[in-house]
């Protein structure tokens, strides 16, 4: 409780009437631009208007006030259009409400034990795959609204809304098409002309009085398709929530929930970048959990936060969650204000501002930078992406982290190395090197084997392989150096244990080097104390030493391959010899 007052206290740290105002003027240009895309994003998710507006006041305020970022900007956002239009058209509005609420308490329970950071873990490919296909759908889904194409049936699939519009394309009205054209170029040329006008209201407001002085009736309107929004605040409404429901709805809320985690980390992330500061993430998810619990009981849709507003937010000279507040009671006026009005917009002057939308949060430059490399990342991103597009994005976000997984488990086993090496003669520090073992230069009976990278399940099979091939001969004595051997799993350590138990059955395994992780891992499954405390070193030279005490001197004399300094004298002695050479050189210190 005094952490979280403390985090709170430091967002109003030095707080000031002139910070007020800064406050103040952002929420107002942000609650402006939020309307007509709250609209925009409720129509295209399959609900009516109105509820995008009780969402834009409702969690807004509440992302605002409980969230982890001082500037974040919350709401329906264009990312969630494809999933709950999907959840619209296969369960009906009540349960989208349901999901949302239950989404709610994910993200609520994933800021509570802390599941903030896991987020990062999500490759690129799959979040730029899935945000470009969701502007896909978003951009094809508004082409209907911008011809004025009539009698236009909304599917889940995008295949079949392709269909639609070209089964009625012959429907095409002209009145549409200049008033998407109007609103268009309105929200392309205001931000140059005058950029402190949020380009979106001025093609609504723009396009919408030239339809209904020029040409009135000729346009469908959101009145006309939706009914007249009231101009009334929205009102609780309890959920029917059962069991049954719940384990029906469990997994669209999951990604719903997954997805607004996502995408409000990513928002919370840009805003740092913008302003040198630092969100809490497990706060901000626990804020986004509150936000979308309350919301469904007031008819509101899942939402998260916005990173055009948010940014939009921070150009304007917000300096705390004030500005994020205004911004939903601004919403809120014009709701009781001028709802009456909005029944007159049509249809098409929202197509282009979704199209735009769409365009901007497409990823275009890092969707075609990541083809150009047409490595592994290329084809998460393409099945990724296709999968949003074609299929859904549930199934596009786990297929693409499932295959992201297989890809790097992949690559982590070709990056693990094992090969076998002997002290360099040419070195002065009797460096170990691995080209200079060949069929003539390598010891019968000590094999020293370099393991680089980490031995978990993907690689271990492959590294104990490579040494199991020694067993063929029988050395007296393997040497294993791991000392870049970061990280060991149990699959790794297993077949470790099946390499000690085979070759103790002949001669003995030193290990050198051993990690803090690996040395833990081996004490806990007691295959430290199967290989023995005195067969670990810290160095190479000390265990080649400890190795040569163990020779079979016999077999040293008239050998030829010479692997160590010592070998020359050990091979022309004869056996007593040799016998006392090697009792001197392994009590040399």
């Amino acid at each position: 409780m005094l952490k979280k007052f403390k985090y709170s206290s430091e967002r109003f740290e030095n707080y000031s009437l002139q910070k007020l105002q800064k406050d103040i003027f952002a929420g107002v240009v942000v609650g402006v631009i939020a309307i007509p895309l709250g609209m925009a994003f409720a129509i295209a998710s399959g609900v009516k208007p109105e509820y995008g507006i009780y969402t834009t006041i409702i969690a807004g305020i509440l992302i605002s006030i409980c969230g982890g970022s001082k500037y974040q900007i919350g709401g329906p956002t264009g990312a969630f259009i494809p999933i709950l239009f999907g959840i619209v058209i296969t369960y009906g509005f009540e349960n989208l409400l349901i999901a949302g609420f239950l989404a709610g308490i994910i993200l609520f329970l994933m800021g509570v034990f802390k599941l903030g950071l896991l987020i990062q873990f999500i490759p690129k490919p799959v979040t730029i795959g899935f945000t470009t296909g969701i502007a896909v759908i978003i951009f094809v889904g508004q082409i209907s609204n911008f011809l004025g194409l009539a009698g236009v049936e909304k599917h889940e699939a995008f295949i079949d809304n392709i269909l639609e519009i070209l089964i009625n394309i012959n429907s095409l009205n002209i009145y549409s098409i200049l008033t998407a054209l109007i609103c268009l170029v309105s929200v392309l040329l205001t931000p140059k002309f005058v950029p402190k006008i949020p380009g979106p209201l001025i093609g609504l407001l723009l396009s919408t009085l030239i339809a209904v002085w020029l040409y009135p009736n000729q346009v469908p309107t959101i009145g006309s398709t939706f009914g007249n929004i009231p101009s009334e605040l929205p009102k609780f409404q309890m959920l029917d929530i059962t069991y049954e429901r719940i384990i029906e709805l469990i997994r669209p809320a999951f990604a719903i929930a997954i997805l607004g985690a996502i995408e409000s980390l990513l928002s919370a992330v840009v805003a740092d970048g913008m302003t040198k500061s630092k969100h809490n993430s497990n706060r901000e998810l626990m804020g986004q959990g509150v936000a979308n619990i309350v919301t469904p009981f007031f008819g509101g849709v899942p939402a998260t936060g916005a990173i055009a507003r948010t940014a939009t937010n921070i150009k304007n000279g917000a300096v705390s969650p004030i500005s994020g507040v205004v911004h939903g009671i601004v919403v809120l006026f014009v709701l009781l204000l001028f709802a009456p009005y909005a029944s007159s917009i049509p249809l098409a002057s929202m197509a282009p501002i979704l199209m735009v939308v769409a365009w901007n949060m497409s990823e275009r430059k890092e969707f075609l930078h990541i083809l150009k490399t047409k490595s592994g990342d290329t084809l998460v991103l393409l099945v990724t992406f296709l999968l949003t597009v074609f299929v859904n994005l549930t199934v596009a976000v786990e297929f693409g982290l499932i295959l992201a997984v297989i890809l790097f488990t992949k690559r982590m086993s070709e990056s693990v190395i094992t090969e076998k090496v002997l002290p360099n003669p040419h070195s002065k520090t009797d460096k170990v090197d691995p080209t200079i073992v060949t069929d003539t230069h390598d010891c019968p009976q000590i094999s020293i084997y370099n393991i680089e990278g980490p031995l978990f399940f993907g690689a271990a099979q492959t590294f104990e392989q490579k040494i199991m091939r020694t067993i063929n001969y029988k050395p007296k004595v393997l040497i294993l150096r791991m000392g870049k051997v970061p990280y060991i799993d149990t699959t790794g350590e297993s077949y470790l244990s099946s390499i000690v138990n085979d070759f103790s059955k002949n001669g003995i395994v030193l290990i050198t080097g051993l990690n803090q992780q690996p040395e833990k891992m081996l004490i806990k499954t007691g295959l430290s104390d199967i290989i023995g405390k005195e067969h670990f070193f810290e160095r190479t030279g000390e265990a080649i030493n400890y190795a040569l005490a163990q020779l079979d001197v016999k077999k040293c004399s008239g050998c030829k391959h010479f692997a160590f300094r010592e070998c020359v004298s050990l091979s022309k002695s004869d056996f007593k010899e040799a016998e006392e050479k090697r009792k001197l050189i392994t009590s040399s210190p």
